[in-house]
């Protein structure tokens, strides 16, 4: 089950949907690793980030790669990276 990101992971880009109510985070750990996670934000939960995609523990070697799993695992993210 995912967690939420660990306070000593850096989180070095957040890329929100239109709607600001789904986010993906792309984070580096204090190992080197990167990882992501996708949140919801509900007005039944206050606003608080909740953690849906259970990616957190997927462990990648580059920022590059980590976005590129984020990429193919969360659907409406492509629509969400800002254009060339």
């Amino acid at each position: 089950m995912s967690r939420r990101i660990d306070k000593s992971w850096v989180v070095f880009v957040s890329h929100e949907n239109d709607a600001h109510d789904r986010c993906v985070d792309l984070f580096r750990r204090p190992d080197g690793t990167h990882g992501f996670e996708e949140f919801r934000r509900d007005v039944e939960d206050a606003g608080a980030w909740t953690p849906v995609g259970y990616f957190v523990d997927g462990v990648y070697a580059t920022a590059a790669d980590a976005r590129a799993a984020a990429l193919a695992s969360v659907g409406w993210l492509a629509d969400a990276l800002p254009k060339p």
